[in-house]
């Protein structure tokens, strides 16, 4: 006769054996009944979508925010893999919105793939930047002057020239230095990349500015706001293009051929 509680013995022995085998039933932990998961599913789905959830068991989702509320089925990442925005290269810049008055010229760039399964959002897809457009629609000249001296970074000058410049203005221009009065903390606030120039402002400095076409007057070859009238000592004012708030005082120190400040401290009147 067996002893006394040998069957309990022999079931406790026994035990182990049993929940390995449920275990191998159900598979270690992560894994999926087949049949089951996102691959069963058939789909993803953006944001949080409670209805985006596999066969269970074991219940599981297939949206976008699975990650975060960490219920994603195992296969999500294989099915479901992450796809990043993907944008084309900029237009060129648009004409002035506005002539012959203190605007703005765009530029844009289109969506060539969407993200999806959380991959990286698309980035801003329209810039702005200041500009003057000194002729009308219909070819006039504008009349009327600019107040005060509007100015954009030297590179500017450089993409304008790109553009191409008429014959008789392919010669001509000059530069102009002046001493920068106070700054204003605007002027760092600006984030857009075209209004980096404007974090280099620095009171005291000595910046150039080049003065040339279209920006000059047909009539005199001089650009608004040169301060090529003014007297001695007398202070003048800048602003910068897109940037309204973003303008102070200028002390003219002279006129020269050529621009020779570096990089940071140069600019065009536009």
């Amino acid at each position: 006769m067996a002893p006394h509680g040998a069957p309990w013995v022999l079931a406790l022995a026994l035990f182990p054996a049993a929940v390995a085998a449920v275990s191998w039933a159900r598979g270690p932990p992560g894994t999926l009944w087949p049949g089951r998961g996102c691959s069963a599913l058939g789909r993803c789905c953006p944001g949080r979508d409670p209805t985006c959830v596999a066969p269970a068991p074991p219940r599981c989702f297939c949206d976008q925010a699975c990650s975060s509320a960490r219920d994603c089925c195992a296969d999500y990442a294989r099915a479901c893999p992450a796809v990043s925005c993907v944008v084309a290269e900029w237009s060129g810049w648009s004409r002035c919105a506005k002539p012959c008055q203190l605007s703005y010229r765009v530029r844009r760039r289109h969506v060539l793939r969407e993200p999806r399964n959380g991959g990286a959002p698309c980035p801003h897809l329209e810039e702005r930047a200041g500009c003057v457009e000194y002729r009308s629609p219909q070819g006039l000249e504008c009349q009327q002057s600019l107040f005060p001296a509007l100015i954009t970074t030297g590179s500017y000058g450089e993409e304008r020239r790109k553009r191409g410049v008429p014959k008789e203005q392919e010669v001509g221009g000059y530069c102009v230095q002046f001493r920068l009065g106070p700054i204003p903390g605007s002027c760092r606030q600006a984030r857009a990349p075209h209004a980096q120039w404007m974090k280099y402002l620095t009171q005291g400095h000595t910046v150039c500015v080049r003065c040339e076409w279209p920006a000059q007057d047909a009539r005199s070859p001089r650009c608004h706001g040169d301060g090529g009238g003014a007297g001695g000592n007398q202070l003048l004012l800048w602003q910068a293009a897109g940037h309204p708030r973003c303008r102070g005082s200028w002390e003219r120190l002279g006129r020269l051929p050529h621009c020779s400040c570096p990089e940071v401290h140069s600019f065009v009147f536009i």
